[in-house]
């Protein structure tokens, strides 16, 4: 094999895995969305609901949260306006759902009303948290500095 060709095979093997090293994604900033901002559809018995905490740690309420995939924590308080929700105020507290969030995708959260019965007093079954719609949704972590 002459020199030539020889230095030609080293600079294609190099140059296909400096491309490969170059194209590889970071996959440290991809991430997925949870929402609270839209409003549900009451005629589904599905309401707004907010955070108040995720991971158990207080937080101020946003409309969106972008998360690396993985497992969450989101305590909500519903948003129940109802007429015929007839329990005490003090059952009406807050929940926890898990999360489970994926690589650009968006959940909404809301509260579920059960209105299988009437609950009255300090019935705390009176409610649900769900995530009530999941869509694609294009989503990366920004740049830390």
């Amino acid at each position: 094999m002459s020199a030539q060709v020889r230095n030609t095979i080293v600079c294609i093997v190099l140059g296909v895995l400096v491309s490969g090293c170059a194209s590889q994604p970071d996959t440290s900033r991809y991430c997925g969305t949870v929402s609270g901002y839209l409003d549900p559809n009451p005629a589904q018995d599905l309401y707004r609901a907010v955070v108040t905490h995720l991971n158990g740690k207080p937080v101020i309420s946003k409309p969106n949260y972008q998360l690396s995939p993985g497992i969450y924590e989101f305590t909500l308080a519903e948003l129940i306006s109802a007429p015929e929700l007839k329990v005490k105020l003090a059952a009406r507290t807050p929940k926890v759902l898990s999360v489970t969030v994926d690589t650009n995708q968006r959940y909404h959260l809301a509260a579920k009303f059960n209105t299988d019965k009437i609950y009255r007093g300090n019935n705390t079954d009176f409610w649900m948290p769900v995530i009530w719609q999941q869509e694609a949704h294009d989503c990366e972590l920004p740049e830390l500095k």
